[in-house]
């Protein structure tokens, strides 16, 4: 990735990924077994979880959250990607159901966002039910930025269908960043040509994201087209989940900040949630 330069002026955006898991603090593998009951029951610290989570987000334009609960029992009936919005004080959200349990669980995917969406669409990934991605356009033409926010599968077939699938819906903008957690290392990412080749992807770098507590593996990336450049790419030491957060500056051409400058009504307002 290209860095910018302390000097420099032009635009800039903040984007940060997390991997929520439900509010579950998680700080050993045997909390996986010990505290799986929180997946199901409501925890009485979860809600002051979601506050301290909310002073870290607050400090960016753009988040993309995974695993994040719609507002069901588990939760206390939270809708915790809109409680994350109005409390970290973002003027726009928008939310992803991916996997309903009805009363018991509402597994979701969210973005939040300081500045208006100009179109958001929800896709169901291909395989097994629960996987979905989310389209977040700023701006309007070829210039404009595409943001997706997705949650990929455990396995590796799953994942390379879901691959296929994000490549058709990247190949005809331009100025793209994808966030999420991708199940998988940059290493595994490669043999993929088509989805390199769609995002015009830029050089990565590897992150260690997962477990949280004793990071050593890559599974939560931020990745940006050539068209973009990047800084301060970092992983955050925030103990909140089994994943640590990501975070990214990106750098807009200047064509793209015009794009995003000269931004007509949305396009289907009824799709983003204002808070």
């Amino acid at each position: 990735m290209m860095e910018g330069s302390a000097s420099d002026d032009r635009q800039r955006l903040r984007l940060l990924t997390f991997n929520l898991q439900v509010g579950i603090h998680t700080h050993a593998y045997r909390h996986y077994l010990t505290r799986s009951w929180q997946h199901l029951l409501p925890h009485p610290t979860r809600q002051k979880r979601l506050d301290f989570i909310s002073d870290v987000l607050k400090d960016y334009d753009v988040v993309a959250l995974q695993e994040v609960d719609g507002g069901s029992f588990r939760s206390g009936h939270i809708n915790q990607t809109e409680y994350l919005a109005k409390k970290a004080g973002f003027d726009y959200c928008c939310h992803q159901l991916n996997r309903n349990f009805g009363h018991m669980a509402k597994h979701s995917n969210g973005v939040l966002s300081q500045r208006p969406m100009t179109r958001v669409e929800n896709h169901r990934l291909p395989g097994p039910p629960g996987r979905g991605a989310i389209h977040v356009t700023f701006g309007h033409g070829e210039h404009a930025l595409h943001v997706f926010a997705v949650h990929l599968a455990l396995g590796q077939r799953t994942r390379d269908r879901q691959l296929d699938y994000l490549s058709t819906l990247i190949e005809p903008v331009r100025h793209v960043v994808l966030l999420g957690d991708l199940n998988c290392t940059l290493e595994q990412l490669k043999p993929h040509t088509r989805f390199c080749s769609a995002m015009d992807l830029s050089p990565g770098k590897a992150l260690l994201s997962y477990p949280a507590w004793q990071p050593k593996r890559a599974l939560d990336h931020i990745l940006v087209s050539k068209s973009l450049e990047t800084a301060n790419v970092q992983v955050l030491d925030q103990l909140f989940s089994d994943h640590l957060p990501l975070a990214i500056d990106i750098i807009l051409p200047d064509a793209c900040s015009r794009a995003l400058a000269h931004m007509p009504e949305q396009e289907d307002p009824s799709i983003v949630l204002p808070t």
